[in-house]
């Protein structure tokens, strides 16, 4: 006797079971539900929204807001699935709110007990309304101010498997947090407020004026954001980028400090993500991550933003375009902060210099003391004391090193080579083991951005000094930045110049190899490297970039073939386009190379040839960090300095 398979018949679910279902993909997580809140209230025109959350936002989360309130019928419908005022024509393609799927309110609903108070601003008395569990209550009058107020209370009571996968409390306050700020970034003109059982509430003021923004990016990315930040604003075919990025030596561990709008909605998008990444390619370290605030605009039928159940991704019609605005707009921002490096330097080199004893008197009407340059190894000074010095002081002449100064390495403008090329004044005697080599130019003035240079010291860093304060400047890693500023710009003008070797270098490698560079040939070509081939398994270097005319040709192929295999070009050709992976795996290439035609640490500069230096990184744009994201400089202050003295 055979026994027939029992088939379910199809049901249509329970609505309460449909609304906690709805609910597992808008309410992941206490911030999940505080997102959906505030997003109503900023819909509702709020200009103040306070946000109170205890037990990470498991035992209450509520949301104040000054907004316009709902009357009763409102209410009545806005806790049903797919009820909105966001949409009043219906048209996906014309979604100018936040919020505009109808599901949150529901859907919070279903997983706790709901309490809404509202009154619009002609209505003599508010309305209340309760969900609990999914079931909703009787709409009855209640004495409300302006405004609506939220409360979620048991939040995944009624789904405790979900329950059981939260985090901490200090995680989920940590996340809400987080939350909040997100959404502050982009409402600058809103005052938030968050309060939590644990710890120092997070209060955000209402910001107006022409700085509205950037003072709630500062309060949002941190206060060192203020003076580090450079101004974007770029608009191309109907997209339009504003915001604010900061210097490429002002950067964090994480990604956790890049915020970015969609027409004023906060995301999370991979293309808008690797558009910054690409900006900041030849400028960051590749395990540091930039901090900046970014708002995308466009006309809401050329961006999907119903694409995600918490909206924190969209579509754009035309990514490529979006993604080209994005890093032309961080590139021209970063241009213009040419040789600035983040404040936050000057900050650690004063904590190491800070003496870990109690804090210096301060003087008090007496007058500075005067410095004196006192003899011992590694000092070298110049002219005479001003006041008495101590006994055992013995004033010196300037010297100057024994050695020819060589020419200027490839890299510099035609000022600066001219000052290379110069007469070598004779030399003087040195003293052993010197190490610090001090200038005292009367032509350079100190208006310059980086000032005048005055000293050498350790024959790597050159101490410039300004109107109030004084830079240090890494020689080599500040010139490996010209000369490698100076390829790119040979390379987006025609082609890299070129030097051809008087004996070619012939270069062996495995036959696929050999192959695969002689087929990307005349790519190659345009970056200032002639090759051909030479029989299996080799290649002929004929010529090679001008500005690295002596470093290791060997060095240049492997690392453009090691690019080229990368790429997975499997037809070894080169793009031209600057946002091409292969074009940036070569400008990669460049910057690797430029460390080999640049001076060298170690090298002892003539005065000339550092203040060369400083003008020439005033010119060039990115020069206040070396290839790798190292700053170039660091500005102190001369309060700074007297503070470390007492006499502040």
């Amino acid at each position: 006797m055979s026994t027939a398979l029992h088939v379910p018949s199809v049901r249509r679910l329970d609505p309460v079971l449909v609304d906690r279902i709805a609910a597992g993909e808008v309410v992941e997580r206490p911030a999940s539900a505080v997102k959906e809140l505030v997003e109503n209230a900023i819909d509702a025109g709020a200009r103040a929204i306070e946000v109170t959350i205890e037990a990470g936002g498991r035992r209450l989360i509520r949301v104040v807001d000054d907004g316009r309130g709902m009357t009763p019928d409102d209410l009545d419908l806005a806790v049903e699935r797919h009820a909105t005022s966001k949409l009043p024509g219906g048209d996906l393609t014309a979604i100018a709110t936040l919020g505009f799927r109808g599901e949150a309110l529901p859907s919070i609903g279903a997983v706790s007990r709901l309490a809404i108070v509202t009154r619009t601003p002609d209505a003599e008395a508010g309305a209340s309304l309760t969900v609990e569990a999914g079931l909703k209550g009787q709409v009855r009058p209640a004495p409300a101010q302006r405004g609506t107020r939220i409360e979620v209370t048991e939040l995944f009571a009624a789904t405790p498997a979900r329950l059981k996968f939260l985090k901490s409390d200090r995680a989920e306050n940590t996340a809400v947090a987080e939350t909040l700020r997100r959404l502050a970034a982009t409402q600058p003109g809103i005052r938030f407020t968050l309060r939590a059982d644990a710890g120092q509430p997070l209060v955000l003021p209402a910001e107006t004026g022409p700085e509205a923004e950037l003072r709630r990016l500062a309060a949002v990315l941190g206060p060192d954001f203020f003076a580090n930040a450079l101004p974007v604003s770029l608009a191309r075919e109907g997209f339009a980028v504003n915001g604010h990025v900061g210097l490429p030596t002002y950067h964090r561990g994480a990604a956790t400090h890049i915020h970015l709008a969609v027409n004023g909605r906060p995301v999370r998008d991979r293309l808008l993500l690797g558009a910054i990444r690409g900006a900041y390619a030849d400028t960051l370290a590749s395990d540091r991550h930039p901090v900046l605030g970014l708002s995308i605009a466009c006309d809401s039928d050329r961006v999907d933003v119903n694409v995600h159940p918490a909206k924190t991704e969209v579509r754009f019609r035309e990514p490529g375009l979006v993604r080209a605005l994005i890093v032309s707009a961080i590139h021209d921002a970063l241009r213009r902060g040419g040789a600035r490096s983040a404040t936050t330097g000057a900050a650690r080199t004063l904590d190491a210099l800070r003496p870990a004893g109690p804090p210096l008197a301060t003087h008090s009407g007496a007058a500075a003391p005067s410095l004196f340059r006192p003899t011992r190894p590694g000092l070298f000074p110049v002219g005479t004391p001003s006041v008495a010095a101590p006994s055992g002081y013995r004033p010196q002449t300037a010297w100057r090193a024994p050695q020819p100064v060589p020419a200027a390495p490839a890299g510099f403008g035609e000022a600066a080579q001219a000052v290379f090329a110069g007469p070598d004044p004779a030399p003087v005697s040195a003293p052993p083991q010197a190490d610090i080599r001090v200038a005292d130019d009367p032509t350079e003035t100190l208006d310059h951005p980086l000032g005048a240079a005055r000293a050498q010291i350790h024959e790597t860093y050159i101490l410039a000094q300004t109107r109030d304060g004084l830079v240090i400047v890494d020689q080599h890693a500040a010139h490996e930045r010209l000369v490698y500023e100076r390829m790119k710009a040979e390379r987006e003008t025609g082609g890299i110049a070129r030097q051809g070797l008087l004996i070619p270098d012939v270069v062996e490698m495995s036959p696929e190899e050999a192959d695969r560079l002689v087929a990307a040939a005349p790519d190659l070509e345009r970056l200032g490297l002639a090759i051909e081939a030479f029989g299996p398994g080799a290649v002929l270097v004929r010529e090679v970039p001008a500005a690295l005319l002596g470093a290791s040709t060997r060095d240049l192929v492997t690392d453009i073939l090691d690019a080229l295999e990368a790429s997975g070009d499997e037809e070894g050709g080169v793009p031209a386009a600057e946002g091409g992976p292969l074009g940036r795996r070569l400008d990669a290439v460049l910057s690797r190379m430029s460390c080999h035609g640049s001076i060298r640490a170690g090298r002892r500069l003539r005065p000339e040839e550092m203040n060369a230096l400083l003008r020439e990184m005033e010119a060039t744009p990115n020069s206040g960090q070396c290839n790798h994201g190292r700053p170039t400089s660091i500005e102190l202050k001369l309060a700074d300095i007297e503070r470390l003295f007492g006499r502040r």
